[in-house]
């Protein structure tokens, strides 16, 4: 079941459209079996160089440019993931697998142009949301010391992940997993259709392996 989880109020305010869906899925971390293989070379293919230097004009990875403009980042210098993926398949020549989890956020994230987070749910305490940093916190507990005003993705304890970043080591997922949370981004000019296209799309792959 896809659900919402909290957005401060002063977050809300300033983008009232800001919302971090997520699911669910029983899987463990894998190698990526033959049909995921196969889907990643088929969706090479389909993904010729025209194509992804199309990509950032398209209305879903458009709507993560400006708003990676509007929380400060300059999305030609440190691209949106959709970009990114666009621009290391040109760089690689293909989509090369590399695990399943990371495969499944990757054809999620082209196929719908929404980027995706994983943190491994047994770690995560009650609901995920967004929020402001506080001065000195840290993400995970224990990683870097944060500013303060950073959009992050927390729980009760506190910051996950700062928003586009990777989880704290001791929050993502790890060999150990069992149970994985995936959150996908909204943002204004992103349809809700979209969104939760992105993970069910993860979670088709990471249950049924294609």
């Amino acid at each position: 079941m896809i659900t919402c989880g909290p957005v401060a109020a002063e977050l809300a305010a300033e983008f009232p459209e800001l919302a971090l869906f997520q699911i669910t899925v029983e899987a463990r971390p894998a190698k990526s079996p033959a049909p995921v293989k196969e889907r990643l070379r088929q969706m090479s293919d389909r993904f010729t160089g025209p194509k992804a230097v199309q990509v950032r004009r398209q209305p879903v990875p458009w709507a993560y440019r400006v708003f990676f403009r509007q929380i400060g980042i300059d999305p030609d210098e440190r691209h949106p993931p959709p970009e990114a993926f666009a621009l290391e398949r040109m760089r690689a020549g293909a989509f090369h697998s590399r695990n399943l989890l990371d495969d499944a956020i990757l054809i999620a994230t082209v196929e719908t142009g929404v980027p995706l987070v994983a943190f491994d749910r047994d770690r995560v305490q009650g609901d995920v949301g967004l929020r402001l940093a506080g001065a000195g916190e840290r993400v995970g507990g224990e990683g870097r010391t944060l500013r303060g005003g950073e959009i992050v993705t927390a729980d009760e304890r506190g910051p996950l992940s700062v928003l586009f970043e990777d989880p704290a080591p001791d929050r993502g997922v790890t060999p150990a997993c069992r149970r994985m949370l995936i959150g996908a981004l909204r943002v204004k000019g992103v349809p809700d259709v979209s969104v939760e296209e992105a993970l069910w799309t993860v979670s088709e792959v990471l249950e049924g392996g294609a």
